[in-house]
């Protein structure tokens, strides 16, 4: 008998024995094997004995090979017959068979007929124990992927939180750039007071070498409005730092919030820096809260949640700041406002109150983080301990002198008219609202003039106008021609 493909020998001789062939290569490599007659019905079955193929295939013999695969395989069926017939040698073809449990059971087949009208002999082997591994493989691919998701997620709430805490902030003009405002963080970096900072150019604190670099990152953030970043070094420290620059508006007025983050450990030491960012957060004293622009929380650190009563963090996550703050929703609102139209805004007093812990005073300072398309606010809390009583009410010697000076204006009543009467009181009161002010601020007059919210310079002007109110802050830094 002639083999249908010549480099195929001559199986015919081999069909009588095609059911103790099935058998013997079941024993030998594969899970199944089917002798199939010439028109695709099987006649012998023999497994190796896996559930539930063995429950599935004990009623194939008298039914056609193609009904007993599912119908998406239905085709691969046809396909392995018609190039049985044709070439005597089928390739492997994986199907799969409904089984009584409900389950699909894959199986990888490879067929050879024995002789020209002999019967097909179907060799097949169970991939569930390959799928199983398959899917194993998967199942830990999505784990490492999820663990790989949160430790970023992680790492970003805590380079976030520290960013809050510690980044030197500084608010540039985009036409001048001059400093207009500048953070703590910045007057410590640039070994300056804020005030003497505010003014300067944006590039004066980096050294020469990398002062055109600064200037071109400025400058390329206000043509391009978006956000970019570079490495610069300090002028006098041998320190790198990271400066980022992002335009945003301000009363039609276009600024640059530029950020300066020093950036001092190399590569190798990713892993260190990343642990001393996590223990420097963990550590921090202030609370520092990031929100959205409506002042949901998104992420807290340790020392907020203290404050607030030790709660976790998931608890607090999309809550209002506002259910912790002693602020009118109005209060709040103006403050996250002026941190967005400005970039940051100086500390302004509170209180911070939870129903499982004691009302605290704290100082409130926000800035802007609009890194990227996500814009939030970052809002540090500082506790007052001794200063509590201080802050809750002006200080008494003003309080005082105040009350006096309207008392002894009463006895004016009769010979003075009501208007002039009302302008000497709205004199006096001015003036001892500007000396509780610069007492409260301890001569800051740029704080003074934030809680009295009016500009330093219109502070000044009406200093003027109260020189004994000078007398009651010695160590204010107003100009002296304002004292």
């Amino acid at each position: 008998m002639s083999s249908a493909k010549g480099d195929l020998p001559d199986l015919g001789p081999l069909s009588p024995w095609a059911p103790e062939l099935a058998e013997t290569f079941v024993s030998l490599a594969s899970d199944i094997a089917l002798v199939i007659d010439e028109q695709g019905v099987i006649r012998k079955v023999a497994h190796g004995g896996a559930v539930p193929l063995e429950l599935t295939a004990h009623d194939w013999v008298g039914r056609a090979w193609i009904d007993t695969v599912t119908g998406d395989t239905r085709t691969k069926i046809d396909k392995l017959l018609s190039e049985v017939t044709t070439t005597g040698l089928a390739r492997r073809r994986e199907v799969n068979h409904p089984s009584a449990g409900g389950e699909n059971i894959p199986v990888a087949y490879t067929a050879v007929r024995l002789g020209e009208h002999g019967p097909v002999l179907a060799v097949g082997r169970d991939l569930r124990a390959i799928a199983a591994i398959q899917q194993r493989f998967i199942d830990a691919q999505r784990d490492m992927e999820r663990g790989y998701w949160a430790t970023r997620q992680a790492e970003s709430r805590y380079r976030l939180l520290f960013q809050v805490a510690t980044d030197a902030v500084l608010v540039v003009d985009a036409t001048s750039l001059n400093i207009l405002e500048a953070n703590q963080a910045a007057a410590t970096l640039f070994d300056l007071g804020i005030e003497q900072l505010v003014g300067r150019a944006a590039v004066f604190g980096f050294e020469h070498r990398s002062r055109p670099a600064v200037d071109e990152l400025l400058t390329t953030a206000r043509t391009s409005g978006r956000p970019a970043e570079i490495r610069a070094r300090l002028a006098g420290k041998v320190i790198a730092t990271s400066v980022a620059a992002t335009p945003f508006r301000a009363d039609e007025q276009m600024r640059l919030l530029v950020r300066v983050r020093a950036i001092d450990a190399p590569p190798a030491a990713a892993h260190a820096l990343d642990t001393t960012v996590v223990r420097l957060v963990d550590q921090l004293s202030e609370g520092v809260v990031v929100t959205d622009p409506s002042g949901r929380i998104q992420v807290a650190n340790p020392a907020f949640l203290k404050l607030v009563g030790g709660r976790a963090e998931a608890d607090l996550k999309g809550r209002p700041l506002l259910d912790w703050l002693g602020l009118s929703p109005a209060d709040l609102a103006a403050l996250i406002q002026r941190a967005r139209s400005h970039g940051l805004t100086r500390r302004h007093q509170s209180v911070l109150v939870s129903g499982d812990a004691a009302p605290a005073q704290v100082e409130i300072a926000a800035a802007l983080l609009a890194e990227g398309d996500q814009e939030c606010i970052g809002f540090t809390l500082r506790r007052i301990e001794s200063q509590a009583a201080a802050i809750a009410s002006p200080p008494p010697t003003v309080v005082d002198g105040l009350q006096a000076a309207l008392e002894q204006l009463t006895t004016s009543l009769g010979d003075v008219a009501l208007p002039e009467l009302m302008r000497q009181a709205s004199a006096l009161t001015e003036r001892y609202l500007i000396a509780a002010a610069l007492e409260r601020a301890g001569g800051d007059a740029t704080a003074a003039a934030e809680l009295l919210q009016v500009s330093r310079q219109s502070l000044a002007r009406r200093h003027r106008r109260h020189p004994d109110a000078a007398a009651r802050a010695p160590h204010s830094d107003l100009p002296p021609e304002a004292r």
